[in-house]
């Protein structure tokens, strides 16, 4: 049976385009490690359940975002297990509260962490230095052999770096100093669930 597809040089070309599509798709957080199915992570340390209802969180999160801040700020949301992290920058403290209010009354949301900062939008070299320092944190974590680094999810802001996950202690403080030594990482804010050493050994 004769098989149809691109040919191999076209194949490299598109998969090189999606990947700068996804760098450059704002701050949005990146997963390494694991295979993607679905769109979602097969190594994680998450339900199933609660990866679905993370994007659900997500979505519904930036649509009623939009509809308070408009074009006056930046906002992120980032929801791992259900615990709410926004990032970026709003015009004032009203708008900030407003933004915090709204994704608190989103279904399954079970916590919010509100970082967000109260000041002019970062500038696009600004966001695109965050994605590099991203992607440096996320690769230092994958030579970090003692860690498994798909159970981090990662999120910079102004050089700001946000750690996610659900995680022991050992490994929270681990991944910590691990981002804390990438030059140009100017704080590292843990966001983490912390877990015994027991529920951990369940989970696997």
């Amino acid at each position: 049976m004769k098989r149809f597809g691109m040919a191999p040089a076209r194949r490299c070309a598109l998969l090189a385009a999606l990947l700068a599509t996804q760098l450059f798709a704002g701050c949005a957080p990146l997963m390494l490690g694991g295979a993607v199915v679905g769109g979602m992570m097969a190594a994680d340390r998450r339900t199933s359940g609660a990866q679905l209802e993370d994007q659900s969180i997500e979505l519904k999160a930036t649509n009623r975002i939009s509809g308070i801040v408009g074009e006056r700020g930046h906002v992120n949301v980032t929801s791992y297990n259900r615990m709410v992290l926004i990032t970026g920058e709003v015009a004032t403290d009203a708008d900030k509260a407003a933004v915090e209010q709204a994704v608190g009354q989103i279904e399954n949301v079970r916590s919010i962490v509100n970082e967000l900062a109260v000041m002019a939008p970062a500038t696009l070299g600004s966001r695109s230095n965050d994605v590099v320092l991203t992607s440096k944190v996320k690769a230092s974590l994958i030579d970090a052999k003692d860690l498994q680094a798909n159970a981090f999810k990662v999120v910079t802001e102004r050089g700001q770096v946000f750690l996610m996950g659900r995680v022991t202690e050992r490994e929270a403080n681990r991944a910590s100093d691990v981002a804390r030594s990438i030059s140009g990482v100017q704080k590292v804010i843990r966001v983490f669930e912390i877990v015994t050493e027991a529920q951990l050994a369940a989970m696997k």
